[in-house]
Parts: C-alpha cells; structure tokens; sequence
C-alpha cells in the first residue's frame, strides 16, 4: 500500500493488494494536481481503513521526479533541517529564519511549518475528511520515506495508529509544531534498514546524494517504535539512497521470509522493537526567540 501512494491501478509498479481491500479513493491525482497525494484503502465492511501517502518523487538513483517534486522538495527541507535548509551560504533557504552563527529563530520555524498551504495541513484536512465518510472505521495512516513522516506527523495529531517505511526522522518537526511528544506516541512505528542513510540522518554533507539533490534530511531523531533491519551487518548492504527506495524494503527485505534478524544468538523473523530516547537532533544549532529579543531592545536583523 505504501508503494502504491506512489502509482496508479493498472501501472506495473501497482501490486495487487488481494481482493480483501478495496482502492476505495485516491487523492491528489487530479490532472492538475501537484502536491500531496495518495490512495485511501478500505475492507469490504469498512471496518478497517489505511490512508497511503506517497513520499518524496524526484530526479535521483531511487525516484522518477514528476510534477509533486517542487512540493515535495519544499516539505522536505522545511520539515527535516535544521534551519530552513541552511546547510551553507550558498543554499537558497525556504523560510527566513536563521540569525547567523548557528542561531535560528524558534518562533518563525514554528510560523513556517504551519502554514496551511504546506503538506502537514493538507493532511490534516484529509484526515478530518476521512473520519467523517468512514465515522464507524479503525483508521491507520502508512507512508514511506516523505509521506511516512507525514503520516506520523498526522497520527500524533488525532492519536491514529501509523506505520512509516524508511521515513526521515520527524521528532523535530513534531516539537516545533507542539505535537504529543514520547512516552504518547507508541501508536507510531517506524520501520527502516540500516543501509538507507535517509532515515539513518547520514545523507548529510555538501557532496551527499541529498545535497546534490537541494535536499537537508539533517534530523535522525523519530517518533515511537522502530523496527531497524540492520541491513549493513546482516545482509552486507552499503549506506547508499538505493536502499531507499519501497521495493529495495519490500523485494530485498520483508518479501524474504529465511533471513535472521535476531541478536545474541537469539533468532529473529524480525528485528526487536526499540525506541530512540536518547537521540537528539542539530546538536551544533542553536534555538531561541531571537526576534522578540530584537523588539525589546537588542540588535535586530536590519541593523
């Protein structure tokens, strides 16, 4: 479900989902459509409902670009930097936040992540959509990469069960929109593999795939449960974008059923469960109300 936010029934990259779901509405394919999209599934008594969102779709080694990569690249930077995507002084920013050395305005990233144009707030519309045509229903949120953060970010919000595949980490963009923070959020459950740096938060660094693609993915810090396959150790994968992709998880990983993700001796069909406490995101930034500070008296940004 979470490869098919990113197609359409019939393309060869749709799998068949067997008879017990229904592709019961998609959203944001309309031809002139260029945002936040995906399916909504459901079983035949709508008992049970699972909103897809599709993730990031651009011009690199794991995606095909297409007309929501604008959008898609917008969402990105605002929601998985530190700073409005400033990695460096010759980057383009996508909000007007930093205060130089290091320092960023915590009020204005806050403003910026909630404006109602940007994907979060669309999801939340659709999430309040979805509950009232399917009021009775067990709702769940799934996404990859991207649309797994978004998905997370919309299920802390209504308390919705959520399950992200390879999803940047989301902690920081949760905190700055005031969103349930841990121990409340084990209803979320993230699941990546230690070869994709993207979740890993290691596709850093001027010459990155991420860099080179106008991308900061510089948090590594999520939400809730994770599920790590432990690819590099287990399967001798290397830390490279290739193993973002959804079907290097579906086809290299979960469709493997003899692999032993076990620890100590002990075997596993799947890794343990664990949390990421102690974890803590843009270490080397620092966070403040610069701007309120400048009103009352201190230097202010135009002079």
């Amino acid at each position: 479900m979470a490869n098919n936010a990113y197609t359409e029934p019939g393309e060869k990259d749709w799998y068949d989902i067997g008879s017990q779901w229904n592709n019961s509405y998609p959203f944001g394919w309309e031809p002139d459509a260029d945002g936040f999209r995906g399916h909504i599934f459901a079983t035949p008594d709508n008992s049970t409902v699972i909103i897809s969102v599709k993730g990031t779709s651009l011009m690199w080694p794991v995606g095909g670009g297409g007309p929501t990569q604008r959008k898609d690249k917008l969402n990105d930077n605002l929601l998985f930097s530190c700073c409005c995507a400033r990695v460096g002084p010759t980057w383009s920013t996508v909000c007007d936040c930093y205060e130089g050395n290091y320092k960023c305005d915590q009020g204005c990233l806050e403003k910026s992540l909630a404006e109602e144009s940007l994907f979060y707030s669309i999801g939340i519309n659709l999430y309040n959509n979805v509950t009232y045509m399917y009021p009775n229903s067990n709702i769940w949120l799934i996404g990859h990469s991207l649309g797994g953060a978004l998905a997370s970010l919309v299920g802390v919000t209504f308390g919705a069960p959520v399950v992200a595949f390879e999803a940047p980490a989301e902690r920081l963009a949760a905190t700055r929109l005031h969103l349930p923070s841990p121990p409340s959020t084990h209803h979320v459950t993230h699941v990546y593999n230690t070869g994709d740096p993207i979740p890993m938060g290691t596709c850093t660094g001027v010459s990155s795939t991420c860099a080179l693609a106008g991308i900061a993915l510089e948090t590594h810090c999520h939400l809730g449960q994770v599920i790590r396959y432990d690819t590099v150790s287990k399967l001798g994968w290397s830390a490279n974008v290739v193993h973002h992709g959804i079907q290097a998880l579906i086809d290299g990983i979960l469709a493997k059923d003899d692999l032993d993700w076990g620890e100590d001796g002990k075997k596993r069909g799947v890794p343990a469960i664990t949390t990421e406490d102690d974890c803590v995101d843009c270490f080397n930034w620092e966070f403040g109300d610069y701007r309120n500070a400048s009103a009352a008296g201190c230097r202010s940004r135009s002079g």
